[in-house]
């Protein structure tokens, strides 16, 4: 569901740009003004679809020692994460364009923009992981290639993702998981961690969790897990 523009938008998001970023990536050969010039040398975690950023942010603090990416299409619910990042990660030295070194969340950064080919964006092996959280549906069959867990897509986070790395997925719907199940198949993948009820178990993945997950799980509704190492 489209979200209706935030109040003074453009104004909130200047205030959190240090948070915000641009793709291609300056070391990945990017160009674009503002593209965040990381150390190649740490682990880059890619979160495609990130909502208003609790999950990523809870990744962030929790692991320093990598870095992390969302990428959000809607500029008012990533205005919401940008802000959290601010409130949680800012103060009076993050007001120019990259956070303080001292900021616990200076690994974090996000993108306005919606999934396209990652291979335009990153090269191959330069992802140490990749987040699916609660994705779009795209019930209807002629949808199918929208999925964000559709084969063709799966086969491409696996080339810019480097060897050992993973695809973690989280979602609340049955048919959304069946099929990502089937297209794991279809890739000749067998899951390293599969689950319909993740807080059932004691599986690492269930510890942080999306804005989603913690309102499914208030209203009794099992999360669903699958996570793949390509």
């Amino acid at each position: 569901m489209r979200q209706r523009k935030a109040k003074d938008l453009d104004k909130r998001m200047e205030a959190c740009g240090a948070w915000l970023t641009r793709l291609p990536l300056a070391e990945h050969g990017g160009d674009a003004p503002g593209a965040w010039e990381r150390d190649e040398s740490r682990d880059l975690f890619l979160e495609i679809g990130c909502g208003k950023g609790d999950f990523l942010i809870a990744k962030a603090l929790a692991d320093p020692g990598s870095d992390y990416l969302g990428m959000e299409g809607q500029e008012t619910v990533l205005l919401r994460a940008l802000e959290k990042a601010r409130e949680t990660g800012g103060g009076a030295e993050d007001t120019g364009d990259t956070p303080a070194a001292s900021s616990p969340l200076s690994n974090l950064r996000f993108v306005c923009d919606y999934v396209r080919s990652l291979m335009d964006l990153f090269p191959e092996g330069s992802l140490a992981g990749i987040y699916l959280n609660f994705s779009d549906p795209w019930p209807k069959a002629r949808h199918v290639k929208r999925r964000l867990t559709w084969r063709g897509r799966l086969k491409e986070y696996a080339q810019v993702i480097r060897p050992g790395g993973a695809i973690e997925f989280k979602t609340d719907n049955d048919d959304l998981f069946a099929f990502t199940l089937e297209e794991i198949a279809a890739c000749g993948w067998t899951p390293a961690e599969e689950t319909w009820d993740l807080h059932g178990t004691d599986l690492p993945a269930r510890e942080v969790m999306t804005e989603y997950e913690k309102k499914f799980l208030r209203a009794g509704k099992k999360i669903h897990y699958v996570k793949v190492i390509v």
